[in-house]
This record gives structure tokens, C-alpha cells and sequence, in this order.
């Protein structure tokens, strides 16, 4: 899953991730983005082989190598640790018995990138990729240009690459563009954390890994929650991209478009969506937007849908996040 910031925010990868305190000032001593500079690439899956084999095929085709690559498998297939194996590229397959999820995979991928000294980390999913062989060597530069701790692509839709996967709140205006996001190099204090982020080990030791209890939905945005809140330097570089397939059609507009409101389909996405939301907007940093919280959703569930039921059920969900209630759906 995946987080630029803003106040308005649907709480899945690419999405909005609010944080109302200031960020400290922090010291921050670059890492070496040199030829020296050991980067490893993390990539979680689960049961699609075919798209991973597709992010893999760019991923392990840089114009700047990866050092390594980490392919965390939770779905612990034998076809999936064949496809590892056969890159160009150094590997490790990490097959798992049991689903870590999301955020699971990607806090042992990282831990395990870590314990082979990585000085970078390179985050990516299965079912997306980066648009093409210079996107690496590119976010390196940016991150010495800018002394950055962290610096992610732009996430553009893999269907249509100009239209972003996920909206994006600049000021009062929503982007869904890539072309409306200017020529600037570089838009500090927004990233997409698990969508072909690039992020210091430094930052790690600081920030931690994701959470497991999260599993999905959410822990993209309580990991960008931390990285707000330390203060280190980090953002999004204008001039390369990583392709996702588009994830606008959950973010419901409200208020003729001025906010929005997300709202899977599907009844599990749902339910760790809202009762992930719950747990985040319950942290710090995030308790000033409860109201704004309660304003749209009640808005949307009791005006734009009419669906009082809809509305008793994100509460519910919601309240189970605020509880540290963590179990599974029932089925």
C-alpha cells in the first residue's frame, strides 16, 4: 500500500497521508548515493507470479545495477522461487508458510536488506513496476542533489502513464495528472512509500519497518506518519515515474471534489481499510483530523449514498483499529 501527504486523505498506497505536527529540525548526514553505495530491492508478492515476473524483468535491469535483490513470496510457491532464481541479478527468495501481508513482507525484506549492508533500500510490489531502466540512477541523483533520506517516483497509472495512480492534493487542488504536477525536480514531504520508493537504511534505523499488525491497507501510511515526524528530508522526484495499475476508482469525491472519500468495493479491502484508518487516526499526528474524519464520511455514507448501514459499519471497523483490534475478517 502504498503515501503523498496532505490533509484530506484516503489511507491506501498512493494516497494522501495527513500529519498535523510539525516536523523537527534533524541533522541529517547524507548517504552515499556513489558506485560504492549498496543498494538492495525489496519486492513482496503474493500469487501472481506473471505480474511479478514483469516488475522483476525492469527491476533487475537497471542502468545502475541493484547490488541485490530480495523477493519476499507469501505465497511460498516453488514457481515463484524459480522465477528468482533466474535473474540477472544477485537473489535471495524468502518463501513464507504464512501471509505476512503487505506489511509484513516488506518489515522482513527490509530487516533482511539491512543484515546484508544495504545503504539503500529500493521498495517495490508485485503487481507494479518502474517505467524503465534509468528510474534507479535517477532517484540516486535526486537524492544527492536534494541530501534526501528518502525520495520516491511519481506513481502513474501503468495503463495510461500520464494519469497518476492514486489522486494527489497540492494546496486546495487535486492532481490526477502527471502533467499538472509542474517541472519542478523534485516536491518535498510527498512520497509513495512501497511503490518504488528509495529509502536510507539511516532513515530505517530512525523510522522502523512497518507494522504486521497491519497487514494491509494503512501501514504505507503509518510509515510515512513516522518518516513525517522525524524530521529527516525526503519527497518525490518529478522526473521519473513507477507504473501501478490505477487505484482512483476508490476515492469517492464529496463536496463537489473539494474532499474525497475512499470506499472499496470489495468487503475485505474494506475492512482493512477502515479499521486500519481507525488505528492511524488514533496516533500521533494524526488525532487533529478526527473531525474532518467524521465530517466526510458521515457525509458520504449518510447524503452521497444514503446508506446508514455503510456508515454503522466504518464505525464499527474503525473502532476495532482504535482498540488495537487486530484480527482477521471472518469469512
Amino acid at each position: 500500500m502504498n503515501e503523498p501527504t496532505g490533509q484530506n486523505a484516503p489511507i491506501t498506497a498512493g494516497a494522501d497521508a495527513p500529519v498535523d505536527s510539525p516536523a523537527p529540525e534533524v541533522v541529517y548526514t547524507p548517504t552515499d548515493t556513489g558506485p560504492d553505495a549498496r543498494v538492495i530491492a525489496v519486492v513482496v508478492t503474493h500469487k501472481r507470479r506473471e505480474l511479478l515476473a514483469e516488475s522483476l524483468k525492469v527491476v533487475a535491469s537497471q542502468s545502475r545495477p541493484v547490488d541485490h535483490l530480495i523477493v519476499i513470496d507469501n505465497g511460498n510457491e516453488p514457481e515463484v522461487a524459480e522465477l528468482v532464481k533466474q535473474q540477472p541479478v544477485e537473489t535471495t527468495y524468502l518463501g513464507s508458510a504464512h501471509n505476512l501481508g503487505g506489511a509484513g513482507g516488506f518489515a522482513l525484506g527490509i530487516l533482511h536488506a539491512l543484515s546484508q549492508g544495504a545503504d539503500w533500500v529500493w521498495l517495490a510490489d508485485d503487481d507494479g513496476r518502474p517505467e524503465g531502466a534509468e528510474v534507479l540512477a535517477t532517484l540516486l541523483g535526486c537524492a544527492k542533489r536534494h541530501g534526501l533520506a528518502e525520495v520516491s517516483p511519481v506513481v502513474c497509472d501503468i495503463d495510461d502513464p500520464d494519469r497518476l495512480a492514486f489522486p494527489l492534493r497540492r494546496g486546495v487542488v487535486w492532481r490526477r495528472l502527471r502533467s499538472e504536477l509542474g517541472d519542478e525536480d523534485f516536491l518535498p514531504g510527498i512520497a509513495s512509500l512501497f511503490n518504488g520508493a528509495l529509502i536510507a537504511t539511516a532513515a530505517v534505523d530512525l523510522i522502523g519497518v512497518p507494522d504486521l499488525r497491519l497487514f494491509v491497507r494503512g501501514d504505507e501510511v503509518e510509515v510515512h506518519r513516522r518518516l513525517v515526524r522525524s524530521g529527516l528530508p525526503f519527497g518525490t522526484c518529478l522526473q521519473t515515474a513507477y507504473l501501478h495499475p490505477n487505484g482512483a476508482a476508490e476515492f469517492k469525491p464529496i463536496l463537489g471534489g473539494r474532499m474525497h472519500t475512499q470506499y472499496p468495493d470489495d468487503p475485505v479491502k474494506r475492512y482493512f481499510t477502515y479499521r486500519n484508518r481507525g488505528y492511524l487516526m488514533a496516533q500521533p499526528g494524526m488525532r487533529k483530523l478526527l473531525p474532518q474524519e467524521w465530517i466526510r464520511f458521515s457525509w458520504f455514507f449518510l447524503v452521497t449514498r444514503r446508506d446508514p448501514a455503510g456508515l454503522k459499519e466504518w464505525f464499527h471497523l474503525r473502532s476495532l483499529g482504535r482498540n488495537e483490534q487486530f484480527g482477521k475478517p471472518e469469512k
